[in-house]
């Protein structure tokens, strides 16, 4: 709801007047974090104004806005359960974590979307976003000390209320499958816990990297390009600030389900014994790669905003890539081998989630993230 405007202007002036000066504007809502970007050029004090704007805006809500947008979400909400790769991920989080708020969709329920009146909203707004919880992150041609008045000036006013703080998860791990019409394939995720963001460990993320990061990661290269067990399979390592999931995604017909997961399993022991140089020095050499092509300024506000909520403070610049291209192959080999102690086939150790389909479909994939310097 920040961008349904406010009593001076409505939604499509805000995005009328921002999108004619070449502005991108959105919002969104991650499982630890809502975020406001806004990339245009200059601006800047009017632009955090305008975001002071409509964070008040919320508590003038509308009950028809809210109303018109309740009818948006529900119609996300079909369109995000008829998605079997969605549905796998959903399953995969619940056998994770159970029915912690990490564990859950960030869309939420349906019976919350149709039942959650506007004094609730009202409430949520004033407990959650306060100067306590807001950081204020922007990168490129900028003035340091004008970003800093105007955000004073912008924000100075916020009520400074509690840090929103959750306590960590407790790794549950199970199996869970679940039978969808409009799909002719079966629907993968696989994972196991890792550390989280907090603790700062860079082994797992090179780990990722090196077993399924690019065509010729061992993952692609063995159920793609040499037995056809998939078209698409990826690995990466998903990270929140109080938990991590090393997760291994593919899509296989359902006749060749059991050689892709007796593939996977043997391409993760062999990681375990021993790690290949070669994949060592792709997975580095594709994570300077990665920072150097990265929309900079862009993602640059908002890994910078991500660390200070983790860390406290941001990384001196090359830090963060120093620290990836610092792991041994025997860290990389010991990460691993840590997640596959108990077994795979035991679910204290590993997650396995499948939404198997029948009939026709073409669901839209999630695109998994590089391995990034900052993440």
């Amino acid at each position: 709801m920040a961008f349904k405007g406010t009593a001076e202007r409505d939604v499509q002036r805000i995005n009328l007047d921002a999108e004619r000066l070449g502005a991108e504007v959105n919002a969104h809502t991650d499982k630890d974090h809502t975020a406001l970007p806004d990339a245009r050029a200059g601006g800047t004090r009017d632009r955090l104004r305008a975001h002071a704007r409509r964070h008040r805006a919320a508590l003038d809500l509308s009950r028809g806005e809210l109303e018109r947008e309740r009818q948006v979400l529900l119609q996300e909400f079909t369109e995000d359960e008829d998605d079997p790769v969605s549905t796998g991920y959903k399953l995969f989080d619940r056998a994770c974590y159970g029915l912690h708020a990490v564990a859950q969709p960030v869309i939420g329920s349906r019976r919350n979307i149709e039942r959650f009146q506007r004094d609730e909203l009202v409430r949520y707004v004033g407990r959650q976003y306060s100067g306590a919880n807001l950081i204020v992150g922007a990168a490129g041609a900028i003035d340091p000390d004008e970003i800093l008045r105007a955000a004073e000036a912008a924000f100075g006013a916020m009520p400074m209320g509690a840090p929103n703080l959750i306590a960590a998860p407790t790794y549950a791990g199970a199996v869970r499958a679940r039978a969808l019409a409009g799909s002719n394939q079966t629907h993968v995720v696989l994972g196991f816990p890792i550390p989280s963001l907090r603790d700062d460990d860079a082994a797992h993320l090179v780990a990722a990297a090196v077993f399924g990061e690019g065509m010729s990661s061992p993952l692609l290269a063995r159920v793609r390009e040499q037995r056809a067990l998939a078209y698409h399979a990826s690995c990466i390592a998903d990270q929140f600030d109080m938990c991590g999931q090393l997760v291994i995604e593919a899509s296989t017909s359902p006749e060749q389900f059991d050689e892709f997961l007796r593939e996977v399993t043997g391409l993760l022991r062999a990681q375990a014994e021993a790690i290949d140089p070669v994949d060592l020095d792709r997975a580095r050499n594709r994570s300077r790669c990665a920072d150097c092509t990265t929309p900079r300024n862009r993602c640059a506000a908002r890994d910078a905003a991500l660390e200070v909520f983790v860390h406290g403070r941001l990384r001196a610049p090359g830090e963060a890539l120093d620290r990836l291209h610092a792991v041994s192959a025997d860290a990389v080999r010991t990460a691993f081998a840590h997640m596959l102690a108990a077994g795979p086939s035991q679910p204290s150790s590993a997650v396995f989630a499948a939404a198997r389909g029948s009939g026709q479909g073409n669901p839209q994939r999630r695109s998994a993230p590089r391995l990034s310097p900052s993440r």
